[in-house]
């Protein structure tokens, strides 16, 4: 098969080309294009194939990965929306759960009350009660009241409009005949059911993730729309898949169905690329660095498995999130990060971006704020002449201007500033790291760091120092990456009922009959999606906690019927993730089956390892030597530094740094008194000699 996948960041749109048949791979890069980021995808296809001399009729699958849904809720920027509830409940939006996110801050924002996803005068109310726990009908729905609200929303200029009742996570009944009235009242408004989103307790993140899916909904929809014509209408015929927050793709359908699944589509990519990168040199416990010019996403495999986000810890722009999600934490830290000093006289660096227009000052389209790449090319970490494989060169003067300006701000000589720039930016980065290692239990020192994005292998070194990392990875193409976790991702799609099961009464019927419900939902998705069903394999999973608790661990359930001995082997499960989470369990404390969960995914076709390096030598890598700034023990300084380009390094030496190492997409440091490596995988290792 010959795939493309497609990974849009905040300044350039990567791409990659494998063909699976021929074992051969392809990259390019283009400008991002922040006012439709379709345009920057189907350019970028148009792009690759006509570099390469590609057909464009002979790609199979366009596999991408959008920040669309992502963007719409960081910058307040949805459909106007609506929503219908039960009666009493108009107000879960703006309550939550009398919380206050910071407890001690009388500043502090709230962002379910400070910007709401729907405004209190577009909450109408019902009446309908269903009572829990088997969900029979205490009050059926008030037809005619729907219909009343939704006139009302209608008139009120409403375009999205989300339908959340109590206890519908039990039977969906009522949503989804409220769902048939908006169609008949309302013809082509976005309507969404929570029970369709996340059919699981807990109202109000069940609300809020519903509410979200309306307020994205409209925009992402009409872009897979437009991206999927243009596609077609620029002469290919491939399939489009969308990369979901879960770990796997999604059909432009599904997407536009439950566009909330996007969230962290670009993120959950960069891990699956990391772990990839990390298992070609034998490497599963990996720390994933991937940097663009815009963020960095953190994420942590273990043993070659990557964490899912839980309940307690899912939020995008402070707003709750109920679907499934690999765990990834982003902060405001990329090459385009704007360093400035803030009214109290701080210096400070990101999360403001230049983005990609006007960009940093060096890329010479009228950026005046100094940023991390300004920095890095006063610092002559960055060759001029070679950046994006000469395709784009920089402008020096340009970068030292306003590095300059922000010099004399701080009272600082030219280099001391671009040098604070750059460690401010990794100890932001570094404990953001930390943050989720050293605080959750787990030793950094224990893993491989694995820096990739179009700015991680800049600063992963640097950053692995600060945390006592041993070595860091730098994958083959490590600028696309993230395309390549896309290619490489299954299709998945993940279903979930809320059991309320307690270890000294289950009812192993119910529970047998929940996972039998979950296959059938997921087994017609697939067939909608003309996926073969032998190519599905499914894995079960549960959140269980003791009683009394208010938050769940998730653990593995074993196929086929479940009878006493099964169960009793997922408890003695929950006890030993108990104590690896927290160091202890309770082995005589009932427990609790909270929700149950089915996860379906259709394996993806497989890309080729990349072909061993035929390497070079020392002599023949190297372009020149130059000066380079470095911090090396306490003292700012000036070194001899080899410029060498990646694809004619000898394989199996060790080269001691400083060194800097170039190709397209990306470009490595080396500091002084480390290492690095091209090892037979076709990654680089840097180690601190």
């Amino acid at each position: 098969m010959k795939l493309i996948g497609v990974d849009v960041g905040g300044t350039f749109t990567d791409l990659v080309f494998a063909d699976t048949e021929a074992g051969s791979t392809l990259i390019h890069k283009v400008p991002t294009t922040p006012d439709d980021p379709s345009r920057g995808v189907v350019s970028g296809l148009v792009a690759l194939c006509d570099r390469y001399g590609i057909t464009r009729e002979a790609v199979d699958v366009v596999f991408h990965g959008t920040t669309i849904a992502t963007n719409a809720i960081l910058e307040h920027d949805g459909a106007v929306t609506g929503m219908i509830t039960s009666g009493g409940y108009r107000d879960i939006l703006h309550i939550g759960r009398h919380q206050r996110p910071q407890h001690y801050s009388i500043m502090q924002d709230i962002p379910w009350q400070d910007r709401p996803l729907v405004r209190r005068r577009h909450r109408k109310t019902v009446r309908e009660r269903l009572i829990p726990p088997r969900g029979e009908v205490l009050e059926t729905l008030d037809e005619p009241g729907v219909r009343q609200a939704v006139r009302e929303l209608k008139d009120a200029g409403v375009q999205a409009i989300a339908i959340c009742f109590l206890f519908s996570y039990l039977d969906p009944a009522h949503e989804e005949r409220a769902r048939q009235i908006v169609a008949e009242e309302y013809p082509g408004c976005f309507a969404t059911t929570s029970a369709s989103v996340s059919p699981q307790f807990r109202e109000f993140e069940r609300f809020t993730t519903t509410a979200m899916n309306a307020f994205v909904g409209p925009k992402v929809r009409d872009y897979v729309s437009k991206l999927e014509g243009d596609i077609l209408a620029s002469g290919f015929s491939a399939d489009l898949r969308i990369m979901a927050s879960n770990g796997g793709v999604a059909t432009p359908s599904m997407v536009a169905e439950r566009p909330v699944l996007t969230l962290l589509s670009g993120p959950a990519a960069g891990v699956i690329g990391g772990d990839w990168a990390g298992a070609l040199s034998q490497r599963r416990n990996l720390i994933t660095f991937d940097v663009g010019g815009t963020s960095a996403d953190i994420g942590i495999v273990s043993a070659g498995t990557f964490g899912e986000a839980t309940a307690r810890d899912t939020w995008i722009a402070g707003f709750p999130v109920l679907v499934p999600m690999i765990d990834v934490h982003t902060i405001g830290a990329g090459g385009g990060s704007i360093a400035f000093v803030d009214s109290a006289g701080a210096f400070k660096v990101g999360p403001r971006s230049a983005g990609a227009v006007p960009g940093p000052a060096a890329y010479g389209r009228g950026g005046a704020k100094p940023t991390v790449t300004d920095a890095n090319v006063v610092l002559g970490r960055l060759d001029a002449r070679h950046f994006l494989g000469g395709g784009m060169p920089l402008d020096e003067v340009a970068a030292r201007r306003v590095i300059g300006e922000l010099a004399r701000q701080l009272g600082m000589e030219e280099r001391e500033a671009a040098e604070g720039v750059i460690t401010v930016l990794n100890a932001n980065m570094a404990n953001a790291i930390r943050s989720r290692t050293v605080q959750k239990g787990i030793d950094p020192r224990d893993f491989t760091l694995v820096a990739f994005g179009g700015a991680g292998p800049l600063h992963g070194a640097e950053v692995a120092d600060m945390l006592g990392v041993p070595e860091v990875i730098v994958p083959p193409h490590p600028g696309i990456t993230s395309a390549v976790g896309l290619l490489i991702s299954d299709l998945r799609y993940d279903a979930i009922r809320t059991a309320f099961q307690v270890s000294t009464a289950p009812d192993l019927a119910r529970l047998n009959q929940g996972f039998g419900s979950m296959a059938r939902e997921l087994e017609a998705r697939f067939t909608a999606d003309d996926v073969e069903l032998a190519r599905v394999t499914f894995s079960r999973r549960g959140d269980l906690r003791y009683v009394g608790q208010g938050y769940e661990l998730r653990v593995a359930f074993p196929d086929g019927a479940l009878d006493e001995k099964a169960l009793a082997a997922v408890f003695e499960a929950f006890h030993e993730a108990h104590r690896r989470e927290y160091g202890h369990h309770f082995a005589d404390s009932a427990i609790e089956i909270v929700n149950i969960r089915l996860i379906g995914a259709a394996s993806s076709a497989e890309i080729a390892r990349p072909a061993t390096p035929s390497g070079g030598s020392l002599d023949a890598a190297r372009i020149r030597t130059g000066l380079c700034t470095f911090r090396v023990d306490g003292e700012l300084s000036d070194h001899e530094t080899a410029f060498l380009l990646r694809d004619k390094l000898p394989v199996g030496q060790p080269i001691h740094g400083p060194a800097i190492v170039l190709q397209m997409d990306s470009t490595t440091v080396v500091p002084p008194r480390h290492t690095v490596e091209a090892d037979v995988a076709g990654n680089l290792i840097i180690r601190r000699a």
